[in-house]
């Protein structure tokens, strides 16, 4: 019981401490706009891991003599659809989700327990001299308890994002796909919106102008968000939320 209380103060200070640094953060850009991230080298940004997945057996390319062609092209003339590391494509988002739950749960449990000692090697007829009063020795405990859960929950979500973002081919797996990359920040007065992408794909989904499709990304990775003003009104406070984690009913 001691170290969980130990564990949970140090977690308190933790987020506490945490949560006092971005308030400084916060009060030394007090008037000023959310600053935009400067444009650097997604591989070299920090937590940034290369892709490893499953991949097939390499075929060797095949020419045969005096041909143009090649056994591991996919078209005889060149396009300018992003086929290497360092190119760009244009990634098409549309996202129209909607969903409905409804759920309820109930709970109850009871549980009785009674003990008596009838006979301990003679002196159970005793047992008033050790105790401030005369007490039935065949009835010593008995207990009860009771408990009653239930709960309701329901969703009722809507969201409709539809964005164009352009991503950088930052990796070549050796079966052709491509790992792609996007960012981009938007800042409107005192509030920045940020988009990031990521995620696998086929060079054969890619369209013939240059741009693919949502759904065509493998362990996809999509996040859009913001910074700023009306960002901060709408999250609960620094102390609210460290109370809802520390409390414990």
């Amino acid at each position: 019981m001691k170290t969980t209380i130990i564990k949970t103060l140090c977690i308190g200070f933790a987020l506490t401490s945490l949560s006092a640094c971005s308030a400084v953060d916060r009060l030394a850009n007090i008037g000023e706009a959310p600053t935009l991230a400067a444009i650097e080298n997604p591989t070299t940004a920090r937590g940034y891991k290369p892709v490893s997945l499953p991949m097939p057996t390499a075929e060797p390319e095949i020419r045969q003599a005096n041909s143009l062609w090649s056994s591991n092209k996919s078209g005889f003339f060149k396009d300018q659809r992003a086929t290497n590391v360092g190119d760009i494509l244009t990634v098409m988002i549309e996202i129209d989700d909607k969903a409905e739950v409804d759920n309820s749960s109930s709970r109850s449990r009871s549980a009785g327990e009674s003990a008596g000692l009838n006979s301990l090697l003679g002196y159970e007829a005793s047992l008033d001299r050790l105790l401030p009063q005369d007490i039935d020795n065949s009835s010593l405990a008995d207990m009860e308890s009771s408990s009653n859960h239930s709960g309701t929950g329901s969703i009722d979500r809507e969201e409709e994002i539809t964005v164009k973002l352009a991503a950088l081919v930052t990796q070549e797996l050796p079966n052709g796909n491509l790992v792609i990359q996007g960012r981009q920040e938007v800042r409107v007065n005192f509030e920045k919106r940020v988009l990031e992408l990521a995620g696998v794909i086929r060079k054969e989904d890619i369209s013939i102008n240059n741009t693919i499709s949502y759904e065509k990304i493998a362990e996809a990775r999509i996040s859009y968000g913001g910074k700023g003003q009306i960002t901060d009104v709408q999250q609960p406070r620094y102390g609210q939320q460290v109370f809802d984690v520390l409390f414990p009913f």
